[in-house]
């Protein structure tokens, strides 16, 4: 702005009321996501708890036996949740530490030759359909672990074999599809470790590794802890991949059992699910999204500890 109080772009005048436009705007888009929060949890508990009243929350939750179309219908999803939080949970336990160690490699120690080459590849993963991941699945990791499975259960004449569409296969689907995930966060969390943070640990005496372990990871948790959130959500929100490798049987989640997960429950019936299946469904849909506001809020808890932690100290 000059003397005369012209700025570049206008007068003062027109400048404050781009400014209020602006402002209005992006309140406006605050408020859309908010409300499109408030959209989407409203319109799940209208849907998801019809089903309750009438078949019972302990019938839901805790039967074991999924028998919709049945004459005595029986609507017992515990399996799924079981199978859902399991197969997250392992995921997530292989995945994440691959996933946070390829972040590190490609913003601490690669060279740029390779990672000119890793990261197109982590970013062509994110863009590959979640259809590809599960053909993936059907064509390399189920014959391999139909093999293992064979060589398990070679002498066990009562075992129901799979074919390789069992837990492991679903799990293993899981962890590779939250990798690009994971390691695009988690890559800019640790690239915004501000350098003197860097610099003062190397200038102290402690070695590279030691750094990135003892200064760095720490600095970037918070960023670290939400790749994982995304993460988590990514696995236990997937449903056409593990579909595919997971067999769909409605089975307590044992490695080589064919098992449902939450989400394909929901997928696999809702085309020609009536009346109370359908409600039911709709529960299930429910759960899923209770599941994810509790791991949101656990994690959350578990950041907001760790700051409280590192303050005091």
């Amino acid at each position: 702005m000059n003397e005369k109080g012209i700025s570049i772009i206008g007068s003062y005048k027109n400048v404050k009321s781009i400014e209020k436009v602006a402002n209005i705007i992006f309140l406006i888009c605050g408020f859309l996501a908010v409300l499109a929060v408030f959209a989407i949890s409203f319109y799940m508990i209208i849907n998801g708890t019809p089903a309750i009243f009438e078949v019972g929350l302990k019938d839901i939750l805790f039967g074991t036996i999924w028998k919709p179309n049945a004459a005595d219908p029986s609507y017992g999803i515990l399996y799924f949740i079981l199978t859902s939080i399991l197969g997250t949970f392992l995921a997530i336990l292989i995945g994440v530490p691959i996933g946070v160690m390829t972040a590190i490699f490609l913003a601490e120690t690669a060279p740029e030759s390779l990672k000119k080459i890793v990261k197109p590849a982590v970013e062509l993963l994110a863009g590959i359909p979640s259809v590809i991941y599960g053909l993936l699945g059907i064509m390399v990791i189920n014959p391999l672990i139909y093999k293992l499975e064979r060589l398990v259960y070679q002498n066990s004449p009562e075992h129901e074999f799979t074919g390789g569409s069992n837990l492991i296969s679903a799990v293993l689907v899981l962890a590779i599809m939250i990798l690009p995930t994971v390691i695009n966060i988690s890559e800019a969390a640790l690239k915004a470790v501000p350098t003197h943070l860097k610099q003062a640990s190397l200038a102290l005496g402690a070695t590279h590794i030691q750094t990135i372990f003892k200064v760095i990871l720490p600095a970037a948790k918070s960023g670290i802890v939400t790749a994982i959130v995304l993460g988590v959500g990514r696995a236990i929100g997937e449903a056409m991949a593990i579909s595919l490798v997971a067999g769909n049987g409605a089975n307590f989640p044992l490695p080589f059992n064919s098992v449902r997960f939450l989400t394909t429950a929901v997928v696999s019936e809702m085309s020609y699910a009536a009346d109370t299946h359908k409600k039911v469904l709709f529960t299930i849909g429910l759960v899923l999204f209770l599941f994810i506001i509790i791991i949101n809020l656990v994690l959350n808890q578990i950041m907001k500890g760790g700051k409280k932690n590192g303050k005091s100290k």
